[in-house]
């Protein structure tokens, strides 16, 4: 990338000695014409620094999307290799020593979180491969979206922290939508997911879904450093994640808010982003009236 912006300077210096080559050319032997000469310069060579600046843009932006990717694979690596070491290393401690069943139950019960996690990073990869398809279309169903938000929460609640509850819930029961159930499911996963995953150990996360006026609305909050106006604007961008790649210590791939906002997108549902208080972040999803 950096070899091609340097001939895009060559190539525009070039250019622009030319346009002043031929235009005192033109000058000097029809002098008569000059005022016509020097306002075509002009209006050419503010359409060719416009066409430059637009092309070092594109190349900018292209440069900053390939190191993202970089950053998504080098990402998914780690989150591949991590849990499948941690399965692994259980697994041979319960083959080679001789464990009682409580230890054994441990044992294993980490080794299923570990999958989890896993099944987790796959579906979201899967997922996210068939958005960028316009041939991709969601099968929709009538199903329970309170049982949905339910069935999440208790799952997450379990990995979330040993010593308190982690996630307060407030799920209004009975709510109905028409929705591909799948891809909802991971909407709600991945939301709740970031929460715990920005927020201090064991910290609350609350999680909010009731019928209002605009319609059936899902709301996950959290009491972690909060997101910067500038990032607001970024975070569901594909393979963006908040904050710096050398100071990161959360795990990702840069994939789950993206997942999120296209999968809403589809469902002519909407995502807004807003500070909490006293900090942190809130989610709030609206379904809209369109829910059965």
């Amino acid at each position: 990338m950096k070899r091609a912006l340097f001939w895009l300077y060559v190539l525009a210096f070039y250019a622009l000695c030319q346009l002043i080559s031929w235009g005192y050319i033109f000058i000097k032997y029809v002098p008569e014409r000059m005022g016509m000469i020097i306002g075509e310069g002009m209006i050419f060579l503010a359409i060719f620094i416009m066409a430059v600046i637009r092309l070092k843009n594109h190349l900018q932006r292209e440069r900053n999307y390939q190191q993202q990717q970089q950053n998504f694979l080098l990402s998914v690596t780690h989150e591949l290799k991590s849990p499948l070491a941690s399965v692994k290393l259980y697994l041979q401690t319960i083959l080679k020593r001789d464990l009682d069943r409580e230890q054994q139950q441990v044992f294993l019960g980490n080794s299923l979180k570990d999958i989890e996690r896993l099944d987790y990073l796959v579906e979201n990869v899967l997922l996210a491969t068939k958005l960028e398809s316009r041939t991709f279309s969601f099968p929709k169903e009538n199903f329970e979206l309170s049982e949905i938000v339910h069935n999440v929460v208790d799952r997450l609640q379990k990995n979330a922290c040993k010593s308190q509850q982690a996630i307060v819930a407030n799920i209004q029961p009975g709510l109905m939508i028409h929705a591909d159930k799948f891809a909802i499911i991971n909407v709600v996963s991945n939301l709740v997911e970031n929460a715990i995953k920005y927020s201090p150990p064991c910290a609350h996360i609350n999680v909010i879904l009731e019928q209002r006026e605009e319609g059936i609305v899902l709301e996950v909050a959290d009491f972690g450093e909060g997101i910067s106006d500038v990032e607001k604007r970024l975070i569901f961008n594909k393979f963006y994640r908040v904050g710096s790649e050398a100071t990161r210590k959360t795990k990702g791939t840069g994939l789950g808010l993206y997942i999120v906002k296209s999968v809403l997108q589809k469902h002519e549902a909407a995502i807004r982003v807003k500070d909490n208080t006293p900090n942190g972040s809130v989610f709030e999803v609206n379904f809209g009236n369109y829910a059965s």
